[in-house]
């Protein structure tokens, strides 16, 4: 298995999620990590996934074929321009929203390989479904070592920059709308006299099933369909939710997400 030196710059709940996935796979590269806000987070990795700590990534850039920046958005432009010195040939990727492979290519040197992954935090359980875009440089073997990484996390779909900007609400942001919608259920279930523990048990198998289905590529339509008997309780339900506007409502948030993030960059 072709595997490559990585160095990941930033040591945060998602760099780990991609650590621990990582260290499961046969490797014959090493792992470093870059943290400089804190280091006792670095010696925590150290130990449970046997990591090396960058306690300087200047000084261990060069020993890496693929930086993975793991950093909030807003540090990126400062990190890139002090990279953009110190960039050879390596494979620049990012997890950060907003910064698209547009963005590390203008602030890097000319036909640096870069790529763009937006993950969730599904990414801990190795369930994410990510999205990724590549810049104009990456070529076919950047994408095998980038794929070591995505299969580490779940499953991954490539698509355009402009798609991930787009369908991030969806794969990103949508598992708290899911969230809320259990927690609606939660305390409905509440209100019935069962204990917390129960309500939650309840609930989250059942979106677990649901979710199962739905991922064993079955129709949400036919799925619905075969749980609201015509005229049934469960349709009664479903009319409710669509006087509601539910369709409507999700696809607004869908939507309110996006500008957000979008004018959100552009500030």
């Amino acid at each position: 298995m072709q595997t490559s030196t990585i160095l990941f710059i930033g040591a945060g709940r998602m760099a780990e999620s991609i650590i621990s996935g990582l260290v499961k796979t046969p490797r014959d590269k090493d792992i470093y990590v870059s943290n400089h806000r804190n280091k006792e987070k670095l010696f925590y990795l150290q130990k449970k996934y046997q990591i090396i700590p960058s306690l300087n990534w200047k000084e261990d850039i060069d020993k890496a074929e693929m930086i993975i920046l793991a950093m909030p958005p807003e540090v990126h432009l400062g990190l890139l321009e002090e990279m953009k010195l110190l960039v050879k040939d390596q494979f620049i990727v990012t997890i950060a929203a907003g910064m698209g492979p547009s963005i590390l290519e203008k602030h890097l040197p000319e036909m640096t390989p870069v790529a763009w992954v937006m993950p969730n935090t599904a990414s801990e359980i190795g369930e994410s479904m990510s999205l990724v875009a590549y810049g104009k440089a990456a070529d076919e073997n950047h994408k095998i070592l980038l794929q070591q990484v995505l299969d580490a996390i779940g499953e991954a779909e490539v698509c355009t920059e402009e798609q991930v900007h787009q369908l991030t609400a969806i794969t990103g942001s949508a598992p708290a709308f899911l969230y809320a919608f259990s927690e609606s259920l939660i305390d409905q279930a509440r209100t019935y006299g069962v204990s917390d523990d129960t309500a939650v048990k309840l609930v989250s198998q059942m979106i677990a099933g649901s979710s199962l289905m739905l991922k064993a590529k079955q129709s949400p339509k036919e799925l619905r369909e075969q749980v609201t008997t015509p005229g049934g309780a469960t349709a009664d339900g479903i009319k409710t939710l669509q006087i509601g506007g539910f369709d409507s409502l999700i696809k607004k948030a869908i939507i309110a997400t996006n500008e957000k993030a979008m004018n959100k960059w552009q500030e």
